[in-house]
């Protein structure tokens, strides 16, 4: 019997994680970027594993964006709305910047291009659509060259009949469709027509590079290719194909998922997730659960999908150290990236915040990446020699460069907790990715909070989320009910139900039949006459989900005094938007690993906390449950480094999770 294999492409390196027979596997190997799928491929070559499954992070979507480099994109909508796009919802990002300037939009003037024909607000044909007009506007689409389409007419979520008229007509012309019925059928008209643009921007690409990597692993002998979807769930391959924009976060949601799982099968409820790599950092909130949101900023574009309430700021290991021009120390968002990399890989020449660790003895040369790849200290002391005499020597720069990312790193976590009326000191601090173990005890002393977990395998946690991830689909109506009695639970009961057999149909035809599958009903849920919603879950009964008036206005009342401090019990509530997800349950991985027998203690070295400290070396996978390991220490293995500064404690638990406490 086969396994099932989480591959999670980050900036700087590609991370690898097998479940199969039994026991876990894991390798990280340096990212291509000029071709993600050469380091994806050449990894799967090394595990040498039996028929398997994978499940994919893919930043193919996010890298079209922030690079602007996807699908040459036509556009069709009502007569009228072509500068949607461009407009937008008309805010200054920088209130008092007597200069601004944004990016050019997605789709240019000559590539969007107007229908006659017009659908009320409630789903009323006024004007039929035109088809001479939509014969010759697709006309100008091919004559321009576009091979993706946008098509986004007014309240088409109401009535797609027009949209779905245009679609089926662009289709037979070969051309790449997303029209906004199938990608959000959702109000809010900027939103919606922004986020199908992104889709169909990004799509064309996706698509072609998931068809090649499916290429490449069938003849390795993997059964299926899933993605992992920004909301913590995996998609078919082939969803992921046409709702590209779904994926977005992939990466940051296997993070997430992944330690969610390992903290809760550790016995920790609630956590804020720490995911610090080598170009950024993602924080997470998880009350007991995965909080999701529904929109985000990607790239200056407006992508309204569920997702995965993750903070990113730009530090990771790569993260450049600079000087402003005050004078000021900074850290980041510009990274060394995976090539050249930091100036200790023996490439680059700028210094980093791995350089950092590297001066300070907290990266070890002798056991970096179990081995394998080579360090080079001197080329940390001769980058970051610029900065020292500000702060009276390289150690003292490469604390200060430290510091400086922690803060960053910081004010993300507060974002998260703090901002949204959660107190830090509440949580356990899930350190993972390749960097996050090094910074996580001076980060939670900063935050005031009491325990830290590195997971087994921190580096690569993100590909065990997705390994653990269950696959799903999720399907939304707009609603637009002011709750008032019986009549809107049948109502309300009558969708859920619709969009549930729609979610299962799906689910069974890219999981080839299974029958195990669970449904969830989220509401968007607002008082009536504010402008935006609170994401509600329905409260489950064994009947199914309550949908009743009096169950969702109390879910809402509490929510909305959780995240704002105050409710209006006797104020209407209303119910904007319903999403149903299927989900098919994840496999049920082992997360103890064997133990590896041989002498965990591997000496001592001076490594600098203020001043050179004795310190000693421990090997993580000779680790003990029962050891306990005192500050200063640190801990090596294959895919992370582990600092235990002096002043605190860790000790070895059960399932091989490092639980640090301050003394």
């Amino acid at each position: 019997m086969g396994g099932i294999l989480g591959v999670d492409v980050g900036g700087t390196f590609t991370d690898f994680l097998l479940w199969e027979g039994g026991t876990l596997r894991v390798s990280k190997r340096p990212s291509t970027p000029d071709d993600v799928a050469r380091a994806v491929l050449a990894g799967v070559d090394g595990m040498q594993a039996t028929p398997v499954d994978c499940v994919h992070g893919s930043t193919v979507a996010t890298n079209a964006l922030l690079e602007r480099k996807g699908a040459r994109t036509a556009l069709l909508t009502t007569t009228g709305f072509r500068d949607t796009l461009v407009i937008g919802r008309q805010a200054r990002p920088l209130l008092y910047d007597l200069h601004p300037s944004r990016l050019p939009a997605l789709i240019p003037d000559d590539l969007r291009l107007e229908l006659t024909e017009r659908i009320d607000a409630t789903g009323r044909v006024l004007q039929p659509l035109a088809e001479a007009d939509l014969d010759r506007a697709l006309d100008s689409v091919q004559a321009a060259g576009a091979e993706s389409l946008a098509i986004c007419l007014l309240f088409s979520f109401r009535n797609p009949i027009h949209e779905q008229s245009a679609a089926a007509a662009a289709r037979k012309r070969g051309l790449f469709v997303s029209a906004s019925h199938e990608i959000l059928p959702e109000y809010r008209e900027y939103e919606r027509t922004s986020t199908t643009a992104v889709n169909a921007y990004v799509a064309p690409l996706m698509q072609r590079y998931l068809d090649r990597l499916d290429a490449g692993l069938r003849a390795r002998r993997v059964r299926h290719l899933r993605v992992m979807a920004s909301d913590g769930g995996a998609i078919s391959a082939h969803a992921a194909g046409e709702l590209a924009v779904r994926t977005v976060l992939s990466g940051p949601a296997g993070g997430v998922a992944g330690a969610l799982a390992v903290a809760q099968r550790a016995g920790y409820r609630d956590v804020i997730t720490f995911d610090m790599g080598g170009t950024s950092t993602d924080v997470a909130l998880c009350p007991g659960r995965i909080l999701t949101r529904d929109e985000a900023e990607i790239g200056g574009l407006a992508v309204r999908t569920p997702m995965a309430d993750v903070h990113t700021v730009g530090a990771g290991g790569g993260s450049l150290a600079w000087l402003d021009r005050g004078g000021a120390l900074r850290s980041g968002p510009e990274s060394a990236g995976a090539d050249p990399g930091p100036a200790c890989y023996g490439r680059g020449t700028r210094p980093a915040v791995s350089d950092a660790h590297a001066v300070l003895g907290r990266l070890r040369a002798d056991d970096f990446l179990g081995g394998r790849m080579p360090l080079y200290p001197a080329r940390s002391w001769t980058a970051l020699q610029p900065l020292a005499a500000a702060f009276g020597g390289v150690p003292q720069a490469a604390e200060a460069v430290l510091r400086v990312t922690n803060a960053n790193m910081d004010r993300a976590v507060r974002a998260v907790s703090v901002e949204r009326g959660y107190d830090p000191r509440d949580f356990t601090l899930v350190a993972f990715g390749g960097a996050g173990p090094l910074h996580a005890c001076e980060l939670a002393e900063s935050l005031g909070i009491r325990r830290v977990l590195v997971p087994r395998y921190p580096g690569v946690l993100s590909a065990l989320g997705m390994v653990m991830a269950p696959l799903t689909r999720e399907f939304s109506a707009p609603v637009m009910r002011v709750l008032a009695g019986p009549a809107d639970a049948g109502a309300l009961q009558a969708l859920a139900s619709k969009l549930a057999r729609q979610a299962r149909a799906a689910l069974r035809a890219e999981s080839h039949g299974a029958t195990a599958i669970t449904t969830e009903t989220l509401l968007s849920m607002r008082y009536a006459g504010q402008s935006f919603e609170l994401p509600i879950t329905a409260p489950l009964t064994r009947r199914g989900p309550s949908l009743g008036p009096a169950a969702l206005t109390g879910a809402f009342h509490a929510a909305h005094l959780q995240r704002y401090g105050h409710a209006g019990a006797d104020r209407p509530v209303e119910v904007v938007m319903m999403r149903v997800r299927a989900s098919l349950p994840p496999p049920d991985v082992d997360l103890t690993p064997a133990f590896e027998p041989g002498v965990a203690r591997a000496g001592t070295a001076e490594v600098w906390f203020g001043r050179p400290r004795r310190t000693t070396i421990w090997r993580r996978a000779h680790l003990r449950p029962d050891v306990t390991l005192r500050g200063p220490a640190i801990v090596t293995q294959l895919d992370a480094t582990t600092v235990i500064p002096p002043g605190w404690v860790a000790r070895a638990g059960a399932g091989a999770d490092l639980i640090i406490e301050p003394v």
